[in-house]
């Protein structure tokens, strides 16, 4: 007897489809042999399915069994072909028709009881159904909810293995779980934390406007309790809100990392995350004996803030080059080479000297010009190049911080910066590319044109400052965003000078300090 089941293996963030073939037969020794290139959970099941089929009341006739998870070429890992590996078995034995698990892909870990527990990896599987046009999806019920964002796809969430025998035998009808969008968006649009909170910080406020409305990256320099992590937590506020594939994207990446909360279905807010200066390379960028998206996947299409950004280990800086420039991660293995997109907004901090107080009025700085060199040139200049704003963050005075009310908040910052996306989207809808800070080649000098006398000002400050052509790039880029912000479609030198104040690090290093 025969049976065949379908469900899906992880690769990157996306599922492939995997068959679950079941040869059951009564002639010769009992056995149970499972091929396919099944790593270490995946031979565990055996177990736990078997238990499981026991303590459900279904108990199978000795038999010689063998399980091929196809194709045999692909590692398979994790606990998610225990349903369909028992329901295959079932299948194989006559417990259920073999007719009513086709076209159904499947996938759950199984309790030693038989309970359905939750899984990584719901959505790319359902996408991966929907993209094979198969006629439905069972998963366990914690995961029911997630697989129905794909809406095209009757998913049918599940709370145990006896529960999934007896629908499939018929014995019970089940609703396909619903998933209610538009309540989603509407409470994912809401933020704790506003702009008006911030007393004073206006320069800081204005950059990380520039920087949110051309999504370039933003370093903050400032003593300590100037409000620069403050500052960092509120521009997720600012952004224009994720379309449904992004959040889509973005969910798939939290699904298969098993960071996704069991009561949101879908993330539809710009993701923050903070990682603490101790973290790995592999942390950061993702990786590990079995790949897994680092914190730059996780902050996919929203922030990646690095607090004291000198702290960070130098090779863990410096890996960020690369997704910093493709807006993605590659992973290479031996047996494989894995891809995770990595589109987020670098926002930075740190101190202007090791003790923090340079540039402080009321505080001495106790640090010597070595100190503060060696301090600084923990970050590589390829590194500061890849950073478009270097922000100078002051200690708020008191005057500022007694009186009611800031003077910007998220909801007027938001409307520049979603007037000045609209334009870029206009601008470039017939271009690969979306935002400023993409501009590059034959773009940066169509969409960025000089006159003669704009050419002579960024050829005077380029000499002066000694800048680099990456950073020559990134002035460009930000006056054009600084225009748009304007909504001027001629890049003037007013613009130009103040995407160079905003190179403070370049300013300073050519004065000596």
């Amino acid at each position: 007897m025969f049976a065949k089941i379908t469900t899906a293996a992880l690769i990157g963030i996306d599922a492939i489809r995997i068959e679950l073939e079941v040869d059951y037969s009564r002639a010769g020794m009992p056995a149970f042999t499972l091929v396919g290139l099944a790593e270490g959970a995946v031979k565990e099941s055996k177990e736990r399915v078997f238990s499981a089929l026991k303590n459900s009341g279904y108990k199978l006739p000795p038999a010689r069994i063998t399980i091929n998870l196809a194709p045999a070429d692909v590692r398979k890992e994790g606990s998610s072909y225990d349903l369909p590996l028992a329901l295959g078995l079932l299948a194989a034995s006559g417990t259920i028709p073999v007719e009513s698990i086709q076209n159904i892909f499947m996938s759950g870990e199984l309790s030693l009881t038989g309970e359905l527990k939750a899984i990584n990896g719901s959505l790319p599987l359902t996408l991966k159904a929907r993209n094979d046009n198969a006629g439905a999806v069972m998963v366990p019920k914690i995961n029911a909810q997630e697989a129905a964002v794909v809406q095209e796809m009757p998913v049918y969430g599940l709370d145990n293995l006896a529960q999934a025998v007896r629908f499939l035998n018929g014995e019970i009808n089940l609703a396909p779980v619903r998933f209610d969008i538009d309540t989603l968006w509407q409470r994912g649009s809401a933020f704790f934390v506003d702009f008006s909170e911030v007393k004073g910080q206006d320069n800081a406020k204005r950059a990380i406007e520039i920087a949110a409305a051309g999504a370039h990256n933003l370093l903050f320099i400032g003593p300590p309790g100037s409000g620069k992590t403050m500052l960092a937590q509120r521009i997720p506020t600012v952004l224009p809100r994720l379309s449904f594939e992004e959040a889509l994207e973005v969910t798939k990446i939290y699904s298969v990392s098993g960071q996704l909360d069991p009561d949101q279905a879908m993330i539809v807010q710009r993701a923050f995350r903070s990682p603490h200066h101790t973290i790995s390379d592999a942390g950061l960028i993702g990786g590990g004996h079995y790949p897994r998206p680092g914190e730059v996947s996780l902050a996919h299409r929203g922030v990646l803030f690095l607090d004291e950004l000198p702290e960070f280990k130098k090779h863990v800086l410096e890996v960020l080059r690369q997704p910093l420039e493709d807006g993605e991660v590659t992973i290479s293995r031996a047996a494989m080479s894995l891809r995770y997109p990595a589109d987020f907004m670098l926002v930075a901090a740190m101190n202007p000297c090791p003790c923090g107080f340079l540039t402080h009025d009321q505080h001495p700085c106790i640090c010597t010009p070595t100190q503060i060199q060696r301090y600084r040139y923990r970050i590589s200049g390829p590194l500061l190049d890849r950073i478009d704003l270097h922000i100078e963050v002051p200690a708020v005075p008191y005057e500022e911080l007694k009186k009611a009310r800031s003077s910007m908040d998220s909801k007027e910052m938001s409307t520049n910066i979603n007037r000045a996306r609209q334009i870029q989207e206009k601008r470039y809808q017939k271009l690969p590319f979306l935002t400023n800070s993409q501009l590059s080649g034959k773009w940066l000098s169509e969409f960025c044109c000089l006159g003669q006398e704009e050419h002579a000002f960024l050829e005077t400050a380029v000499q002066r400052l000694a800048l680099s052509a990456r950073a020559h790039t990134r002035i460009l880029r930000l006056a054009r965003t600084i225009a748009d912000l304007e909504g001027v479609e001629r890049i003037n030198a007013a613009h130009l000078g103040e995407a160079i104040n905003y190179r403070s690090l370049d300013r300073q290093e050519q004065m000596g300090l």
